[in-house]
């Protein structure tokens, strides 16, 4: 039958029916066809019934599905499919409904034909009777058990009555409507009889049939067949990109998908160990959802969980992909369900107990998570979940109000160090996220009045200390009554960190407004004192050598922050209301503790201190750059900035440098072991300090390079 057909069409000219297909339509070959293949008679006619609808839409070129005698018989036979795992008929069930799939793909208003919709008075009534608000929607899934749906089905699809579509019924449906309170009549069955209870777990038990096409494609994905289940997710993907709002509205208001996605999510990751390795985590190779064939036998690198692991985060991988391919509203509703279910349901729980192992191993997997997402979408209920939606500046009374938040920045600075730098590696790759509200919410609503700044109006006397060489507004260190704690002979003076001041660049001669470039860079290379400085006695170690990475990486930033339009300058002092108590915000205050207690912390934390406070020097905010890199800022009294913070730790150090015999020899020796030029050798004397020194002098060494290339940048046309 299948080659007459195809015989018979390419005779034709193209679109022409030939008298063999009408009498496939006219004569309803294909509804036999079905009812010989719903009943398995002969046996194995399913299969074959199968085969051949998968080839009939497959081989024949003009368009087949509008017919009403080839959607309809082909919309019963996809019920029949995934009705149960692993029979013989699953390979031929899956490529009947990819088939039917492409063929949506392909023109997107037929999947109108594929919506079937369920009487409003029955839905009315069993809204009605189980008084669940959660479903009233209008034309949504009501709570309906197999047996009313089987005698529904047999009223409407199997008496041989045209079905009702979105896209075909509106003039039946009008035809029909003095038909329906009989109908509602002889459907009126009491609530014991329809044995539902009116509980929220039940609106999400008993799913609607209105998207049989979607409820057949998720159970195959349960299918023990990897191969078939790798087909149903790929089906999936082609029906939540159709862009059709009535499809859109039917896959996640009646179907199971969005309760499918996060229980699975759920199930995988309370599978995992309770006790992960986080380099485990961070290291197993990339995920591919539809390449998850792991052998435990084959694989060198095993270790205790990685089946699961994969397998976790293989279906997470299909939730962001499914995500950022779906249309806008199924992508939103499935994101919100994922956030909800399973980021606050599942996840949150284990990232606020109080276990140390546990904690490390769930802030473990929710840095992997942030590393793996790509779906814009996704990522951003993922960044309201992490820190929540508060856009408005932190007070220190209010710290608290989103507790996830509150408790990851404070695990910044957690008594554990793996937890410390675990939680520090999570921030510092959501900054790298392309979400403005990342930053904006750590970071910027804190900054935007600039009321870290004690502003008073230009003198003549400013003018002229400017003239004679000085920086307006420049505060004298020696006064600020944040060191009043400090010796006066253990700090450096101002016009000593600019006493090695290069001449003014050529290609910018001008001052325009903002503090010279090569005043600043010498401030961040002048405030680690000379005898603390161990960088020029080895080779390939000089300030020069992160001013590419500072360029790749600030280039980088600049990308992602194009589409934000951040201003170009920073917001006029006269706008600004410089008299609100500046707080920086809860993540600075824990980065600032952090970076005071350089001198006393282990090397690793150190590392990934600087990282982050490096990472945010970058962004091309004008507040965040006066705030972290302009030394020359005018403070408001009781005000710290990066810069203040740094010239409390040198001036510990002068004090403390005094007491260490050797100093300079030392730490040379622990900067090439650090280098690996030296072997490790006995154990040398105030260790941690010398480590700490070293991290505090590349790190002023990279704000320089970033403070020159952002001024280069912005300066060249």
């Amino acid at each position: 039958m299948l080659d007459i057909l195809v015989q018979e069409e390419n005779e034709r000219e193209s679109g022409e029916t030939g008298p063999c297909m009408e009498y496939l339509l006219h004569h309803k070959i294909l509804e036999t066809l079905y009812t010989l293949g719903k009943a398995d008679c002969p046996p194995g006619m399913k299969q074959q019934v199968l085969a051949f609808y998968t080839k009939l839409l497959g081989r024949i070129r003009q368009p087949l599905l509008p017919h009403i005698n080839v959607h309809r018989p082909v919309q019963k036979l996809i019920r029949l499919c995934g009705e149960v795992l692993a029979t013989p008929t699953e390979n031929e069930e899956i490529q009947f409904l990819c088939i039917v799939c492409a063929k949506l793909k392909q023109d997107p208003y037929l999947v109108n034909f594929f919506l079937e919709v369920i009487q409003d008075p029955v839905l009315h009534l069993c809204r009605r009777q189980n008084k669940l608000k959660a479903m009233a929607l209008q034309g949504s899934a009501s709570v309906i058990t197999e047996d009313m749906i089987k005698d529904h089905e047999s009223m409407t699809t199997d008496t041989g009555q045209p079905e009702e579509t979105p896209g075909a019924a509106g003039a039946e449906h009008m035809e029909k409507e003095d038909e329906l309170p009989q109908q509602a009549e002889e459907l009126s069955f009491s609530l014991d009889e329809l044995n539902v209870t009116s509980s929220p777990e039940s609106s999400t038990a008993c799913p609607n049939q209105d998207y049989n096409l979607v409820n057949s494609l998720l159970n195959l994905t349960k299918s023990p067949d990897g191969r078939i289940a790798v087909k149903a997710c790929e089906g999936l993907m082609l029906l939540v990109s159709l862009p059709e709002p009535a499809a859109a509205k039917c896959l996640t208001q009646s179907t199971c998908l969005c309760e499918l996605l996060t229980d699975r999510l759920a199930t995988l990751y309370k599978a995992l160990p309770q006790s992960l390795d986080p380099l485990d985590i961070e290291t197993v190779e990339a995920i591919n959802w539809g390449l998850d064939s792991y052998s435990h036998k084959e694989d060198a690198s095993a270790f205790p969980g990685k089946r699961a692991l994969i397998s976790f985060l293989s279906w997470f991988d299909y939730c962001d992909q499914l995500i950022k391919e779906a249309q806008k509203t199924t992508a939103v509703a499935m994101a919100k369900a994922v956030r909800e279910r399973f980021f606050i349901d599942v996840m949150e729980p284990q990232l606020m107990q109080t276990s140390e192992i546990g904690i490390l191993t769930s802030t473990a997997l929710l840095h992997r998570i942030v590393r793996q997402v790509t779906s814009d979408v996704l990522l951003q209920e993922l960044v309201y979940f992490i820190l929540g939606e508060h856009r408005e500046p932190e007070t220190l009374a209010d710290i608290n109000r989103h507790p996830l938040r509150h408790r990851l920045i404070e695990h910044c600075d957690h008594i554990s160090d793996e937890i410390s730098i675990m939680t520090l590696r999570m921030f510092e790759h959501l900054l790298q996220k392309p979400n403005e509200h990342i930053l904006y919410n750590l970071v910027l609503r804190n900054l935007e009045e600039r009321n870290y700044m004690e502003y008073k109006p230009p003198c003549q006397e400013d003018k002229d200390v400017v003239e004679n060489g000085q920086i307006a507004g420049a505060v004298d260190l020696e006064e600020d009554p944040l060191f009043t704690d400090l010796s006066p002979d253990n700090i450096l003076s101002a016009q000593e960190w600019l006493s090695a001041s290069p001449p003014v660049s050529p290609e910018h001669p001008k001052n325009d407004g903002k503090t010279e470039v090569h005043k600043i860079v010498n401030s961040f290379l002048c405030l680690v004192p000379d005898e603390a400085k161990s960088s020029y006695h080895v080779e390939g170690t000089g300030y020069d050598t992160y001013l590419r990475d500072a360029h790749r990486q600030f280039r980088d930033y600049c990308v992602i922050c194009l589409r934000w339009e951040w201003p170009g300058s920073p917001r006029s002092l006269e706008k600004c209301n410089l008299e609100a108590s500046f707080f920086e915000g809860h993540f600075l205050k824990v980065l600032f503790e952090r970076m005071g207690r350089i001198l006393d912390q282990p090397y690793d934390v150190n590392l990934q201190v600087t990282s982050v406070l490096s990472k945010l020097s970058l962004f091309p905010h004008p507040h965040i750059h006066e705030y972290l890199l302009d030394p020359y800022v005018n403070l408001a009294s009781g005000c710290k900035s990066l810069f203040s913070v740094i010239v409390r730790v040198v001036g510990d150090l002068m004090v403390r440098i005094q007491r260490i015999p050797d100093f300079t020899p030392k730490l040379l020796l622990v900067r090439k072991r650090l280098l690996g030029l030296e072997p490790e050798g006995p154990i040398i004397d105030h260790m941690t300090l010398l480590e700490g020194v070293i991290v505090l002098e590349e790190f002023c060494k990279e704000l320089a390079a970033i403070a020159f290339v952002k001024y280069h940048t912005s300066a060249t046309p």
